[in-house]
């Protein structure tokens, strides 16, 4: 059966989980932190489920806890920087204080980020920077069992390398863009394999590059030990951009990219190209604050669509998963909180709802 678990108590556990595992008091609590926060942004791809998997790469070497970016390149507007394995929810956090920092002093900031964990949401990276009054872009790559098939291929060659655009709105929550290049993230079908469910057309192709509706085909080995894929959006427009995060996120870093037969590591690196700017700096904030009001405005006039409410931008659905979820709670279904029970027992946390 599923079960609907407080936000804090589920906190509290992963955070168990996590020192168990090696982490310090302070980076278990973060990285624990950051997995609910995706629960209750509607993300739970990019959540607690991701916890076994992080146990298991700590255990592999894959992970190391307690470790911080270096820095390997410094000219002020421009870094090069290294997550050594770390968390990303740690190492991310460190790189972009540092971007912040670095954006407000002089107008912009560029910096990458190479061989870091599993970043996790990108899009809290971008909150972080909107919150100063930051616009931010992100390019990301996946070094991991690649999932997604190149537009024309038949099998998987790359990540879900994604992309995220965050931008401050004056006197309003933030624009936050953040998607997957492929037409849905990995985690997603994780969860929905876990739930016993279908998808729908498009979204996959399995071991033998045939269309399917089971998610099973990029969870779990096939008869014949292989895998299927996961499809680009937008045809050959999302393959582009999975392209350019590759090369973006993982060439241009230094942290590499994929081209080589897919192993069984539990262990997911990012590459993060970051690049943030300042309105105040560029002086058009006036502009900026007036244009941006005035086009969201323009676009909420227009009337809901058949289906739909009302006309949202991005980051608005995610608020509203916040406010209900933080209210009702997080839903877990069976098959995840068994794995995270399992986690648990493999560092010596029993774990009870």
């Amino acid at each position: 059966m599923s079960r609907t678990l407080p936000a804090d108590g589920l906190q509290t556990t992963v955070a168990r989980i996590l020192e168990a595992a090696g982490s310090s008091a302070a980076e278990a609590q973060q990285v624990a932190a950051n997995l609910v926060l995706a629960n209750l942004s509607g993300h739970d791809s990019h959540g607690v489920g991701m916890l076994p998997r992080y146990i298991d790469a700590v255990a592999e070497g894959g992970l190391k806890p307690n470790a911080s970016i270096q820095v390997n390149l410094d000219i002020g507007t421009l870094m090069g920087l290294d997550g050594q394995r770390g968390y990303g929810q740690i190492v991310g956090v460190q790189a972009m204080d540092l971007g912040i920092a670095r954006a407000k002093q002089h107008g912009s900031c560029i910096f990458t980020l190479s061989h870091a964990h599993h970043l996790g949401r990108i899009g809290h990276f971008a909150e972080m920077a909107t919150a100063q009054g930051l616009v931010a872009m992100h390019f990301v790559n996946v070094l991991s069992r690649p999932v997604v098939a190149p537009w024309g291929g038949g099998d998987g060659r790359f990540g879900t390398n994604p992309c995220c655009i965050g931008v401050p709105l004056a006197g309003a929550e933030p624009f936050v863009l953040d998607y997957a290049t492929s037409r849905v993230a990995q985690g997603k079908m994780r969860v929905a394999h876990n739930k016993g469910e279908r998808v729908p057309d498009g979204y996959l192709i399995d071991e033998t590059g045939a269309p399917t509706n089971d998610p099973g085909v990029v969870v779990v080995p096939q008869g014949n030990g292989l895998f299927g894929a996961l499809m680009t959006f937008g045809e050959h427009k999302g393959y582009g951009m999975a392209v350019a995060c590759e090369l973006l996120g993982g060439a241009l870093t230094g942290g590499g990219t994929w081209h080589r037969p897919a192993d069984t590591a539990r262990s997911v690196l990012n590459g993060m190209l970051t690049v943030l700017i300042d309105p105040a700096k560029l002086g058009t904030q006036k502009a900026f604050d007036e244009e941006a009001r005035e086009f969201i405005d323009w676009l909420r006039q227009s009337p809901p669509g058949q289906g739909f409410d009302e006309v949202q931008i991005a980051g608005e659905p995610e608020r509203k998963a916040r406010a209900a979820r933080r209210r009702e709670g997080i839903w877990v279904d069976d098959a995840t909180w068994g794995e995270i029970v399992a986690a648990g027992a493999k560092v010596g946390v029993p774990v009870t709802a």
